[in-house]
This record gives structure tokens, C-alpha cells and sequence, in this order.
């Protein structure tokens, strides 16, 4: 498999931080409702495991835009679909990424503004702070609750091309 693109199909590059992206996503949202439902003690360490993974999904996305804006390019758009569907399948790839980086920077700045980083990462000796008192909790909230219709609609819509319409679109990202 090529590193670049083809005018037919991903790279691997590209592929593989498609799929890591997304099992970590999935991961996150695991992440995040668990610590929303546990208490105090086990909130501590499924967020030290939630905080750098968030990061680490945001310097992905990143990496994506970087990689595609300066090192590759993406595959033609198939064949014979509606220009409509192409806009909306444009739009929501787009907006995943501005979900994903707000969600990292949303998720950095609760830490930093609650001060949960020295309960989190420090002696552990401060508790939690109730992050629903602060500000960047809700745009945190907001933003997952984006990149979940999100991210179904982008797994829905693939599903839809591969079984409904049958047009291969799965063997593009290496299924």
C-alpha cells in the first residue's frame, strides 16, 4: 500500500490515522461517560486517562490536517453522487475536525481553569473540582455531543454507501 494517496483510494498515512482517530474516539466517549457516573475516586483515574488521551487525539487531527494541506491529497470524490451529498459529506468531514479540536481545547481549558490538573496529575492530595462550575464544561459537553451525531452520521452515511448503494467506498480506507 502506498504512504500517499491515489486518485482511487487513501494512503496509508492517511488511513491509518483515519482508524486510530477513530478507535480512540470511541475510546473517549467510553471515557467520558464512565467518569460521569463514577465517584470521586474512580473519576480520578478514568480522567487521568481521558486528559492525555484527548490531547493525543487532537495532535492526530492536526497531524490529518497537516499531512493532507501539505504532504498528499484526497481521492477523487466517487462517481455519479449528487452534488448535494458531496457538500454535506465535505461539510461533515470538516466539522468532525472542528469538533475534535474543540473538544481538545475545551477539555484543556476545564483543566486548566478548574485547577483539577494537580488532582489529576500532581500529589493527588486536591480533590476534584465540580467542573460543571466552570465554563469550558459545557462547551465540552456541547462538543461531544456534536462529534457523536457526528461521527454517527459519517459511520451511517459510509454503511449506507457500502450496502445500499454498493459503490466500494469501505476498500477506500482499507476495508
Amino acid at each position: 500500500m502506498n504512504m500517499k494517496s491515489t486518485r482511487q483510494r487513501y494512503g496509508a498515512v492517511a488511513i491509518g490515522i483515519h482508524w486510530l482517530t477513530a478507535i480512540l474516539i470511541v475510546g473517549q466517549f467510553s471515557g467520558g461517560v464512565a467518569a460521569a457516573l463514577a465517584d470521586a475516586p474512580g473519576k480520578v483515574v478514568i480522567l487521568r486517562f481521558h486528559a492525555p488521551l484527548g490531547v493525543a487525539i487532537g495532535v492526530l487531527t492536526l497531524l490529518r490536517i497537516v499531512w493532507w494541506a501539505f504532504f498528499d491529497h484526497k481521492p477523487q470524490d466517487l462517481v455519479g453522487l449528487p452534488r448535494a451529498q458531496v457538500v454535506a459529506a465535505k461539510a461533515v468531514h470538516g466539522l468532525l475536525y472542528v469538533a475534535i479540536l474543540a473538544l481538545a481545547v475545551s477539555g484543556i481549558a476545564l483543566i486548566v481553569v478548574s485547577g483539577a490538573g494537580q488532582a489529576l496529575f500532581g500529589d493527588g492530595a486536591i480533590s476534584l473540582p465540580d467542573f460543571a462550575a466552570f465554563g469550558p464544561f459545557y462547551g465540552h459537553v456541547a462538543m461531544a455531543i456534536l462529534l457523536l451525531l457526528l461521527f454517527a452520521a459519517h459511520v451511517a452515511a459510509a454503511l449506507h454507501h457500502q450496502f445500499v448503494r454498493r459503490d466500494g467506498i469501505l476498500s477506500r480506507m482499507g476495508i
